[in-house]
């Protein structure tokens, strides 16, 4: 019979998540794990099959801490704004759960940004919908073209490359919202693509 293990699988993945947070995800190891719980690496296999499975838990770990930053933002006073400002706290306070879940994610989670994406927009579609007077479809439309320019601060900031203060960060978001709302509003067919490009680009020209 296997000796009884002398650390739970939580505080196994508690230990993996804390090496990620401090030192990345490739940090993860057996025997980094066991030296954290101040053992050998042993225990981890009373629970996983290999470290990759552990580090499965991480991901699903920073996917379900992402989520609640969402939350968190639907709840402020305007929704799509509030998301996307708890976007880019979840970068700044967890810049390597952030590469993990949206930059390097693991075998079989490819593509994690459209995954982040269609998550976060499923949130967030109804309040979209009520607050700003939109359908479904073009609430969607709106959200991802958002979402794409968090997404781009919010990659600048975990790779350190980020020159923009937050009151900054917070205009650009603010401008690209109203623009995008405005023409949506303004321009028939634009959400759906059924719009002359060409006769509207003149005629903003002439302004």
């Amino acid at each position: 019979m296997p000796p009884k293990a002398k650390f739970s699988k939580q505080e196994i993945i508690e230990a993996a998540v804390g090496i990620t947070r401090e030192k990345g995800i490739a940090a993860v190891t057996a025997r980094e794990v066991g030296a954290a719980l101040g053992v050998s690496s042993r225990p981890l296999f009373t629970y996983f099959d290999s470290v990759e499975d552990l580090k499965r838990e991480v991901y699903l770990f920073a996917e379900n801490l992402y989520q609640d930053y969402v939350k968190a933002g639907l709840k402020m006073k305007i929704p799509a704004l509030g998301v996307g400002q708890k976007f880019i706290k979840f970068a700044k306070d967890e810049p390597e759960l952030y590469k993990y879940f949206f930059l390097s994610p693991p075998d079989g989670k490819k593509g994690s940004a459209m995954e982040g994406l269609r998550l976060t927009q499923d949130l967030v579609r109804e309040s979209i919908m009520n607050i700003y007077n939109m359908d479904a479809d073009t609430a969607d439309k709106f959200f991802r073209n958002l979402w794409l320019v968090a997404y781009s601060f919010t990659t600048l900031i975990v790779t350190g490359d980020c020159p923009y203060s937050d009151d900054e960060i917070s205009s650009i978001f603010t401008e690209f919202s109203l623009s995008i709302c405005k023409a949506y509003k303004e321009i028939p067919g634009l959400p759906q693509g059924n719009y002359d490009k060409d006769k509207i680009f003149r005629e903003l020209v002439k302004l």
